[in-house]
Parts: C-alpha cells; sequence; structure tokens
C-alpha cells in the first residue's frame, strides 16, 4: 500500500470514501453519523495545503482511504481516518496511522492524539490495538477540550466519545 499527500483534485473522492466508509454506522444503529455529511472541501483543501492530509492508494494510484491531522496543543491531532470498506481489514488505516506518527516525530511532535466513538468496534477499540490510550478528561489539553466543545455542538455526544493519546518515538 503506498502512501502519498492527497491532491487538490482528489478531495472529492475523499468525501466518497468517508460517505462509504460512514455506511457501517447505519448497521449499528447509528443512522445519524451514516447521513452526516463530510467536511466541505475547504477543509480539506486546508489539510493538504498544510502538508498534512495523506492518501493510501491502489495500483492505479487511485485512493482507497485517507488521514488528516492537523498540529493541536503541540501533538498531531488526527482529524479524520477513513478506509474504503472494500480496503477494510487489511492494514490500510493502520499504515496511514504509522505514516502519521513519523511525520509527528520528524515534527518533534510526542504524540498522536484524536477524539472517537468509545464503543464502536472499529474506533476506540480499535485504535488500543494500535497503541492509544485513553486520556482522562480531566488531564484534556486546551484544545483536546475544544474539539470535544467542537464535536458535543455537532451532536456526537449522543454516543459515549473519548479521547486517545499514543506517544510516537522520536525522530533519529
Amino acid at each position: 500500500m503506498r502512501i502519498r499527500m492527497a491532491g487538490t483534485g482528489e478531495l472529492p473522492l475523499l468525501q466518497d470514501i468517508e460517505r462509504a466508509a460512514g455506511e457501517c454506522f447505519r448497521g449499528i444503529g447509528m443512522p445519524e453519523i451514516a447521513d452526516d455529511d463530510p467536511p466541505r472541501s475547504t477543509s480539506s483543501h486546508r489539510y493538504r495545503r498544510s502538508g498534512l492530509a495523506w492518501v493510501a492508494v491502489d495500483r492505479t494510484d487511485r485512493p482507497v482511504a485517507y488521514l488528516i491531522a492537523e498540529p493541536v496543543d503541540g501533538n498531531l491531532h488526527v482529524e479524520q481516518v477513513s478506509v474504503h470498506p472494500d480496503q477494510a481489514r487489511r492494514g490500510v488505516g493502520r499504515a496511514l496511522l504509522e505514516h502519521a506518527a513519523a511525520r509527528a516525530a520528524a515534527d518533534g511532535r510526542p504524540a498522536l492524539t484524536l477524539t472517537t466513538f468509545a464503543d464502536v468496534p472499529w474506533n476506540a477499540p480499535y485504535y488500543r490495538r494500535c497503541g492509544f490510550q485513553q486520556l482522562d478528561p480531566g488531564t484534556l489539553t486546551p484544545g483536546l477540550r475544544a474539539i470535544r466543545r467542537l464535536e458535543a455542538a455537532h451532536g456526537l455526544d449522543r454516543w459515549p466519545r473519548v479521547c486517545l493519546r499514543r506517544p510516537v518515538r522520536p525522530a533519529r
């Protein structure tokens, strides 16, 4: 699986990947998540311009998954990871997380952070298998608290959410 920067013309494709990946939520009683539109391409452009939007591509160089991130309180915060269901369970998401961890280390950032659903099998339980640990709500940084407030305002707190952190190895 090759990982590269997302191209400008690929941003609509990333929205399609997110929509397809979101359909899994319908089957577990979270249709509101499946029906939620992906962010506008303008926000995706921001991640791409900052060099923090990566795609995993197939043999034809077509994106099948993506990860976008941003610096938050000194760490690299994973804003979104989406893998097309046709590519699920092949290590694509993990490869994107490893890529982000390498970038964080190269930039001198001590950790990856993310927020996710606590009880969805391919969310918090999956990230724990990838080395993330749950943060106590009382220890959240100002940036993570702000992200959680935005998520709550968007209605995501209807289901339990958690903040996770994974230390990264310093670059050599």
